[in-house]
């Protein structure tokens, strides 16, 4: 994957008046080329974007191996993270005029301090020149589009220690926070988005769950790790027994009986 943080200039022709510049207008509308895609995330949560280009349509060219094709944001998101990010509707990359066709889209979070105690998952914006209008996003009149989905975590251990490791699982909601399905995603036509600003918004469910079912068991104040056949038994399922319990290692090195407060 090859990443860009400048932008090429599109061409367009225009009867009488040559070409211009199409990183500040679409010059036959005098439209920007630009977008603004921004989230709003929970606490210490931050998103990885790639920007994803195709020949615009009628083209017949292509790019050498699909270099620069792709316009990656926030891909160093522990170091910087920028919740706004600009990205081009429209680029020429090798001579060939290309078109932004999605969004490919990362959720991220830490759950400890090492630089392995991270998790992510997926959302997507798609981007076509035609769509039926039941599945176009809808823009406010202040030029912005929201679309909605909550995130999880779930929990489970790893290796002989019993490490506590956690998983973060992404979803599609509605404005009102019931569910939907798959992955956050929202859609668009390309004359849609020219100086507009689409905002993915992810709440955080209250509760964590196990990663998998018959591994933990639910106890009044938390959950506490099956035994299964010892610590060697890697996936330890409970299968009836709901007396024998292990300790299990916290991210940060302590040992615990319970999760999350650890000691009962």
């Amino acid at each position: 994957m090859t990443t860009l943080n400048s932008q090429a200039k599109s061409r367009f022709k225009i009867p009488a008046l040559g070409c211009c510049l199409a990183l500040t207008a679409g010059c036959a509308t005098g439209q920007p080329n630009t977008f603004t895609f921004t989230a709003d995330l929970p606490p210490d949560f931050a998103y990885q974007a790639i920007a994803v280009y195709e020949p615009a349509k009628g083209e017949t060219c292509s790019v050498p191996g699909g270099r620069n094709t792709e316009v990656g944001f926030n891909l160093k998101w522990r170091k910087s993270y920028t919740p706004n990010s600009e990205i081009a509707l429209r680029r020429t990359v090798s001579g060939c005029p290309l078109v932004i066709r999605r969004i490919k889209l990362e959720i991220n979070s830490a759950y400890g301090k090492d630089w392995g105690d991270i998790s992510g998952d997926s959302a997507v914006v798609a981007i076509r020149d035609e769509l039926e209008e039941q599945y176009k996003g809808i823009f406010s009149e202040a030029g912005e589009s929201t679309f909605h989905g909550q995130c999880q975590w779930l929990f489970r251990t790893s290796g002989k220690p019993r490490i506590l490791r956690k998983i973060l699982d992404c979803k599609k909601t509605d404005a009102q926070g019931e569910p939907g399905r798959g992955h956050p995603f929202s859609a668009y036509t390309l004359d849609q988005l020219p100086g507009k600003t689409v905002k993915m918004t992810i709440k955080l469910a209250e509760e964590e769950r196990p990663g998998w079912g018959d591994t933990w068991v639910k106890v009044p104040n938390g959950w506490k790790r099956c035994m299964g056949k010892g610590f060697e038994d890697q996936r330890a399922y409970c299968n009836g027994n709901y007396t024998d319990f292990s300790t299990f290692k916290m991210p940060d090195g302590r040992t615990c009986t319970i999760y999350p407060g650890c000691t009962e």
